[in-house]
């Protein structure tokens, strides 16, 4: 199931989308009631996904040409909590560049991304021009927790996980360098682009084997699979639940793959007018332009 965040004549609504993507259904018409995503995810966290399918099949719905598709989340409650690292030719061409990594470091890193509000498909990435010189993209797979998650034992991990989605992780690899970590150069305003949707895990094999590519004005830059992750979403879980509490509705960021725009010689950097398209099979595509 496909559910997703979108406005009709000025209203914005959440929806269910149709197996052909054409389709919207709006969740109100079903009798579920809830203003944001973040509700919505706790009241299905509890309901059979088949169930509420069949119902919108009945249901009337709305043409997705006539909607604008929003982030999914717009406003996330929490820092989204970011892998770095976290796929073998990525971690190799990340110990080539000068961004602060240590070689010898067997342990997944971990960082925060500050998200005051994620950029909806189809809109625009700041530049930031008057403050970064080096704008670079990142394709990631984002997991989306659907109950609160606390000790969570490594083989009940999947039980936690709602749902995936796509994020552009920007990065300004300047301020990475400057200041020798990577929380400021991550969480510039509009750094952070989420969507299309959310796919439900149900959708897919356990863990997802999901092919990612990201593409700069149609070149392919970045393309990999899943299943090159160094730490899988299970045991990422399991490890920051041991010691925190991660909300329903937390996103995982699960790392990018190589080919980022820092890796070249010299770095293929983003600049203005730039169409960065990031893709993942089985859930779609998020494209936006930097300005």
């Amino acid at each position: 199931m496909k559910l997703l965040s979108y406005s009709v004549d000025g209203q914005k609504k959440l929806g269910i989308l149709s197996d052909d993507c054409k389709k919207i259904v709006d969740i109100a018409s079903i009798g579920l009631c809830a203003n944001t995503m973040q509700e919505l995810i706790q009241v299905l966290s509890s309901t059979a996904c088949e169930t509420l399918l069949k119902q919108a099949a009945d249901a009337p719905d709305i043409s997705i040409s006539a909607c604008t598709i929003l982030s999914p989340i717009k406003q996330p409650a929490q820092d989204i909590i970011c892998l770095g690292v976290n796929y073998y030719e990525h971690r190799d061409e990340t110990i080539a560049s000068d961004i602060q990594y240590s070689a010898q470091s067997t342990k997944p890193v971990y960082f925060s991304k500050r998200v005051n509000e994620t950029v909806d498909p189809d809109d625009y990435i700041d530049s930031h021009a008057d403050l970064v010189e080096g704008l670079d993209y990142e394709v990631e797979l984002a997991v989306i927790l659907g109950k609160d998650a606390y000790h969570v034992p490594l083989e009940q991990a999947q039980d936690y996980v709602f749902g995936y989605t796509i994020m552009n992780d920007v990065s300004a690899r300047d301020l990475q360098s400057n200041h020798q970590q990577w929380y400021f150069g991550k969480s510039l305003d509009r750094f952070t682009p989420l969507g299309p949707w959310i796919v439900t895990k149900d959708e897919f094999s356990w863990p997802p084997a999901l092919d990612l590519r990201c593409y700069v004005n149609g070149d392919l830059r970045q393309h990999n699979n899943t299943t090159h992750m160094i730490t899988g979403i299970a045991q990422a879980i399991h490890q920051l639940s041991s010691g925190m509490t991660l909300k329903a509705g937390t996103i995982l960021a699960m790392g990018t793959p190589s080919g980022v725009g820092m890796a070249f010689d010299p770095p293929r950097y983003l600049k203005a007018g730039d169409v960065v398209r990031c893709e993942i099979d089985g859930i779609g595509y998020l494209e936006n332009v930097v300005r």
